[in-house]
């Protein structure tokens, strides 16, 4: 029973010995400090104003307003709400507090805060420097020589004041739960009145979706660059490996093709690698079907065999486009190389009227070439033709397997 008493009683005492409430008290002390030269402007407009009406009303009323508007008027400042949220973060232990302190309305609510934040402060302020001393001065009654007034009645000194110093405790008490009272209500309004709004949530998501968007995009650019540029080195490397004594002349021609297929590869990298480190464009410029011919050479010299069929006039593409089909042929030739071989590849490009038609078709490996899982390369590829509201088909079909995109040129109701 007496455990259960303890538990009990540091239960009630917990709001007054915890950190927390100590914290939330600094913070309104904070706000104390913040009024005092708004109440010390208000006074002397008070003063200034009121001053030949005599009448202690007046002044009150000019005095107030002279308070509270420019308070009002500065919450509205978008700085203020960063100030107040970081804060409140900091001294009242609230979540995350601080959104776009842009808007109007999220003005008026900051404005809210900060008029309630002074307001409280300097109530909270007032009591804390006179409360400790009018308990200290209540202990001192009941030894006094003469009676004391206090309010609207007299007490004598001796044992008829001596509730006096008790009182003074429930006071000081009383004090401590208010400011758990008032920190923890604030501390529950912060999130509402300073925390991101529904329009700040939003914003905030579509960065996210923006910054995973361009961290896919990016690595699709390694994966199509840097992955076709291995895939030739490797053929090329054991290749040449093969054949280093019989024929130099097909090893000279595979190192070509290693470094033509190295430099191209460390240009792309150096590209992505810029666009991650926020760096001014212009590092190395994204290839287009411009470089095809070039694209095609590298791999023939890695030992495919490619009929290429280029329908059209590829340079009059427009740029993203011209560039998504660059890649949609790398990636395409570097999974007939990794899954297939050197196996003979039939490229159809096609430039219509109202769309782009990339075609390429080979010969299945000696496993079946089956490229559903496991890889980048067609969910790649996809990826590509979706961005571009195009259409895709790939599969195996008759001992071959044929990738098919059709991408359109023209926007919907044009």
């Amino acid at each position: 029973m007496g455990f259960c008493q303890d538990r009990g009683v540091l239960r009630l005492l917990r709001p007054l010995i915890a950190l927390a409430t100590w914290r939330r008290w600094v913070y309104l002390i904070l706000g104390a400090a913040l009024l005092t030269p708004y109440l010390i402007a208000s006074m002397v407009v008070g003063s200034l104003l009121a001053g030949g009406h005599g009448d202690s009303l007046i002044y009150a009323g000019i005095t107030v307003v002279a308070l509270v508007v420019p308070i009002v008027v500065t919450g509205l400042v978008p700085a203020v709400r960063p100030m107040e949220g970081t804060a409140a973060r900091e001294l009242l232990g609230a979540p995350e507090t601080i959104g776009d302190g842009r808007p109007w309305r999220a003005r008026l609510w900051t404005s809210g805060w900060f008029t309630g934040h002074l307001l409280a402060g300097g109530v909270m302020g007032v009591l804390s420097l006179g409360l400790p001393a009018g308990v200290v001065g209540l202990f001192t009654v009941p030894f006094r020589e003469h009676s004391t007034r206090l309010l609207f009645f007299s007490v004598r000194p001796g044992w008829t004041a001596s509730w006096l110093p008790a009182s003074g405790l429930v006071l000081l008490v009383a004090f401590g739960y208010s400011i758990a009272g008032v920190g923890a209500l604030s501390t529950r309004l912060a999130p509402v009145l300073l925390g991101p709004s529904s329009a700040d949530r939003l914003a905030e998501a579509e960065r996210r979706a923006t910054t995973l968007a361009e961290r896919n995009r990016l690595a699709r650019e390694l994966h199509d660059s840097v992955g076709h540029a291995l895939s030739i080195v490797t053929v090329q490397a054991g290749a040449a490996a093969r054949v280093l004594d019989a024929d130099p002349a097909f090893v000279r021609q595979a190192l070509a093709a290693i470094e033509e297929s190295a430099r191209h590869a460390l240009e792309d990298l150096d590209h992505v690698l810029g666009l991650l480190r926020e760096e001014p464009a212009g590092t190395a410029p994204q290839r287009t079907l411009k470089d095809l011919d070039g694209l095609l050479r590298t791999t023939r010299m890695a030992g495919v065999e490619i009929d290429a069929q280029v329908e059209g006039e590829p340079a009059q593409l427009p740029a993203a486009v011209s560039r998504e089909a660059f890649r949609i042929v790398q990636e395409g030739l570097t999974n007939t190389l990794r899954h297939a071989g050197k196996v003979p590849v039939t490229l159809r490009l096609a430039v219509l009227s109202e769309r782009l038609e990339v075609e390429m078709i080979n010969p299945l490996g000696a496993r079946g070439d089956d490229r559903r899982g496991g890889g980048r390369g067609l969910p790649g590829i996809r990826e590509r033709v979706t961005v571009l509201r195009g259409q895709m088909t790939a599969g195996p079909g008759d001992g071959h397997w044929r990738i098919s995109v059709t991408i359109p040129l023209r926007r919907a109701g044009q």
